[in-house]
């Protein structure tokens, strides 16, 4: 990661710094001068803060201008507004107002087959989500991640997509995987589609988008979410990971990992995405850390291409707070700092 000399304050190695340095060199959080090249410094105020001091915790030096959280109390979080209409538009819902207000006997019923059939089976299926059946539940539920999209800049999308000048949907080829994939049965795979087709009818997964002030956006059960529950695929922009070496965003995911690393490709949510973005990763370091893990990110083989899900690995009581492992496979990520 390229560190910008505007935005970071490091020791000038010939001269010896002045008390003036001194203080720009300090952390407002921690007093420390050390890790100066992770000490960020204020567009306003030109305060300097380590990333990992402060609170949401930044994994890399953000784009554009940035203000200290002194600087930044004034700007209060705009809630997406709780209009129907409004919120149907911004997720392109494909029914008609009426029907997202209560879902159809006949798709209560299909559910409940199919949920049925998982139970019968000896090896474990994944599951549907189930949405809230209160239907402005529902409307808060997709309000609250309007409001975490809006705020962050980016567009809604339940899907992978492919820009131009980024890789084409060709190089997404599941057979490329450096040490092969699990390849995604044929009843999961109808699951999954279940779960896509739910939510352009608006039937919307029981979670809700809050904001913690140590944390950032992060997301937590509205009703009980059970075992083995499509919580969301990770949804981005893709591309080679060989054009993101240099990349200062800090949510993307691994898709691919080919035997050639010019052939490898990563999942980028900060202009397209949805309620993945905002699943905090646990602090992997320490025991406490590790127990607040209550989903799964597991990368499958769906009908020849890579696709990463969040799975629920045990049941969730409504109020928690879904984590899963930042690190679960390249043990790359630096979570020793995260709350």
């Amino acid at each position: 990661m390229v560190l910008r000399p505007k935005r970071t304050r490091a020791l000038k190695p010939l001269s010896l710094p002045s008390d003036s340095d001194c203080d720009d060199d300090c952390c407002e959080e921690c007093g420390s001068g050390d890790s100066p090249a992770k000490l960020l410094l204020c567009d306003k105020c030109d305060k300097g803060y380590h990333l990992f001091c402060l609170r949401p915790i930044l994994v890399s030096v953000p784009k554009g201008s940035w203000f200290c959280p002194s600087c930044y109390k004034d700007k209060k979080l705009k809630s997406f507004p709780l209009v129907q209409t409004k919120i149907i538009d911004f997720f392109r819902i494909q029914r008609y107002p009426e029907s997202i207000e209560k879902p159809s006997l006949d798709n209560r019923k299909r559910r409940k087959r199919g949920s049925s059939l998982v139970v019968s089976k000896k090896k474990r299926r994944l599951l549907p989500f189930t949405p809230s059946e209160d239907p402005s539940r529902r409307l808060e539920q997709m309000a609250s991640l309007a409001t975490a999209l809006t705020t962050t800049g980016t567009e809604f999308s339940n899907e992978l997509t492919y820009m131009p000048g980024m890789a084409p949907r060709s190089a997404n080829c599941a057979a490329l995987e450096r040490e092969g994939m699990q390849i995604l049965s044929k009843e999961d795979t109808e699951t999954l589609n279940l779960y896509k087709n739910m939510m352009e009818r608006g039937e919307w997964p029981p979670l809700m988008v809050v904001f913690d002030p140590k944390e950032g956006f992060t997301v937590e059960a509205d009703r009980l979410i059970k075992d083995l529950t499509i919580i969301t695929e990770y949804c981005g922009d893709v591309d080679y990971l060989t054009n993101r070496q240099h990349d200062d965003g800090d949510s993307m995911m691994t898709l691919l990992c080919a035997a050639k690393p010019s052939e490898s490709l990563v999942i980028c949510p900060d202009k397209r995405s949805n309620i993945a973005r905002f699943i905090n990763g646990i602090n992997n370091h320490t025991p406490e850390g590790k127990k607040k893990q209550n989903l799964k990110c597991v990368r499958f083989n769906v009908n020849g291409e890579c696709r990463t899900l969040l799975i629920a690995n045990r049941d969730i009581p409504k109020g928690e707070r879904l984590y899963y492992d930042y690190n679960g496979y390249e043990h790359e990520y630096p979570t020793e700092h995260f709350v």
